[in-house]
This record gives structure tokens, sequence and C-alpha cells, in this order.
């Protein structure tokens, strides 16, 4: 069984990977983690500057370890001593990153993007400063249509945010997403890429494993 699921997962990706080339988006499969890692590191140019959003993607193949290690200028968010350091990176990285490192809540099977976001910062990025986005997503994200893409993001990547963040929301507290007006809401701002205008900025890896939520 898993060697069939393994092949439904590469025929969705290279049907995928056509569909992010029509919407002006690089894309690539990777195997496994490690593979993964080896292409994000391969379209990264030594010397750039990086910084990231919140991804737990990310970290999952490694990623965040191995620019930290590398010869790469990283605006590292992680190291921020309060909330004003923090804020203040996410300036910088808007205004002065290479390649912006992140996932996506979740993405449609012809190619939409759809993240759901607090402060927005990472959404920002996303949409303008930046010169590069590179998108690490396992393929448990991918759904059939924008529409599922949206339910995802809202009742399984943002309930589990909320309760990993220790926040007072109703999904926190049942799992479903309750169209919520709580001062914790996780859901302030919902944005869907569906087309990218700047030729080369946006790049994706889709990974044959389940990452983040």
């Amino acid at each position: 069984m898993e060697a069939m699921t393994t092949k439904r997962n590469q025929l969705r990706a290279q049907q995928l990977i056509q569909a992010l080339k029509q919407r002006n988006m690089e894309a690539s499969y990777a195997a496994t983690k490690e593979e993964a890692l080896e292409q994000a590191l391969a379209w990264v140019p030594e010397g750039s500057c990086i910084g990231w959003g919140g991804s737990v993607s990310i970290d999952a193949i490694g990623l965040k370890d191995a620019v930290r290690q590398g010869n790469y200028r990283v605006i590292d968010r992680d190291t921020a001593a309060n909330a004003e350091e923090k804020e203040a990176m996410y300036r910088r990285i808007l205004a002065d990153c290479d390649y912006f490192l992140t996932s996506t809540n979740a993405i449609s099977q012809d190619g939409v993007l759809v993240n759901i976001d607090g402060t927005a910062n990472r959404l920002a990025a996303m949409c303008y400063g930046p010169r590069h986005v590179l998108y690490i997503v396992g393929m448990n994200k991918v759904v059939a249509t924008a529409e599922d893409a949206l339910h995802r993001a809202r009742n399984e990547a943002a309930p589990i945010n909320a309760m990993r963040f220790g926040l007072k929301t109703p999904c926190s507290k049942t799992g479903c997403c309750y169209d919520c007006k709580s001062p914790d809401t996780v859901c302030c701002q919902i944005l869907f890429t569906r087309f990218n205008h700047v030729p080369g900025r946006v790049k994706v890896i889709l990974v044959d494993d389940s990452l983040g939520y």
C-alpha cells in the first residue's frame, strides 16, 4: 500500500508542477525530506540573505539548521529576545531578504496556494519584499480545489496552530473553525496566491511526506 501511495503522490505532484508552471511558479518534486533539503539548498546561492516565517515544514527537512550553519546572511527571528526585536526582524526580512523560506497551509491541485495568518508578516513576505519565496510543501497539504484549500487552512492548520501557541480561541477547544472574532484569532488575514508576476520569484518543492499542519 505504501508503494501505491508513493506512486499516487508522484503522479499528483507531476500534474501540480505543470499547474504551477502555468501560474508562473517554478516547482519540483522530492521523494524524501533529505532530497527536499538538497533541492532547497541548490536553489539558494551562498551569500544570500535569508529569513523565514513560522513554519514546521522547513524545520522538518532541516532547512533552518542548514542555512544557519552555511555561508548565508540569516535574519533569525527565532533568536529575538523580545517582541520588539522580533517585529524589527519581520521588517528587515521584508526589506532585505533574498530568499524567504516558508510553507503553505494548503495548495489546490490546480496550483492555488492558500494561507491564513494572525499578524500577517508571513503573508506580507509571500506577496512582496523578499526577492524570492521558497515554499516547502508536504503532499499532505494538496487538496482538490481552492475552496478545499481554504477549508483545510481554517479547519486543520488554524486549530492546530492555535493549540500550538496556547491561544484562547473556539477552535483550540473544539478543533473546528467557528469564524470567530476572538482577540486571539489566527484567522485575521487570508491570502490566495493564484499567479506570480515576477518570473523566478516563487519556487515550490513538493515533498512526498507529511509535513506541517
